[in-house]
């Protein structure tokens, strides 16, 4: 399987939705080239955390690498859950499956989405996990036809891709979530953090490398 997308120009991604080291490089790499007037074509793959683990997300490592992160970048304006205890998604392989899915209307309708997603889950600690509230963040994608998007998953649509990158990420290839690629080869793992358990500063500048 083609590790990263060969078109010059686009980045390939491989993350979970539900990493904040993944949502932190996506939103600094989407921030920084807003505001450089860059516009970026990313290919979303997958690194499927809670098959590869075997086991569901831990909402206290949720709660303390948000605390680690933010207290670098406060920015981002995320907590740790505050909502119902019973509302912290168990799963994100519907979320996952749904940006997968969304490439069937282009990448830049699958980023829409997996923007959105990790919006609702890190900022406004929505339940990922639920096809009725993907489906309403679907709809508050301009990039995304929210009719379409949910007719495909109820055929299964995403979900062959996302276990088609499991067996790559098994492989060793990918060095975790996330890992970013571009059309010639892999760029960076976790680009900007030196180290995840003394992680004091961030590194903008592999942003310009890409950019």
């Amino acid at each position: 399987m083609q590790l990263n997308n060969p078109h010059a120009g686009v980045l390939t991604v491989w993350s979970d939705v539900s990493c904040p080291w993944a949502t932190l490089a996506l939103h600094t790499l989407h921030q920084v080239a807003a505001e450089r007037g860059v516009r970026l074509t990313i290919d979303h793959r997958v690194f499927p955390l809670e098959l590869l683990n075997r086991q569901p997300g831990s909402r206290p490592e949720h709660d303390e690498e948000i605390a680690t992160i933010t207290a670098v970048r406060a920015d981002l304006r995320w907590s740790p859950w505050e909502a119902d205890d019973w509302t912290f998604p168990a799963t994100t392989l519907p979320a996952l499956a749904a940006v997968q899915a969304a490439k069937q209307q282009g990448l830049e309708a699958a980023d829409a989405l997996d923007t959105a997603l990790r919006r609702a889950f890190f900022v406004d600690q929505r339940c990922i996990a639920l096809i009725p509230v993907i489906e309403d963040i679907a709809r508050d994608c301009a990039e995304v036809d929210a009719d379409t998007l949910l007719e495909g998953l109820r055929s299964g649509a995403g979900q062959a891709a996302v276990f088609a990158d499991l067996e790559v990420a098994r492989s060793g290839q990918i060095q975790g979530s996330p890992h970013v690629w571009t059309s010639e080869g892999p760029f960076a793992a976790n680009p900007g953090v030196e180290d995840v358990a003394d992680f004091t500063d961030y590194d903008f500048t592999w942003v310009d490398q890409l950019l």
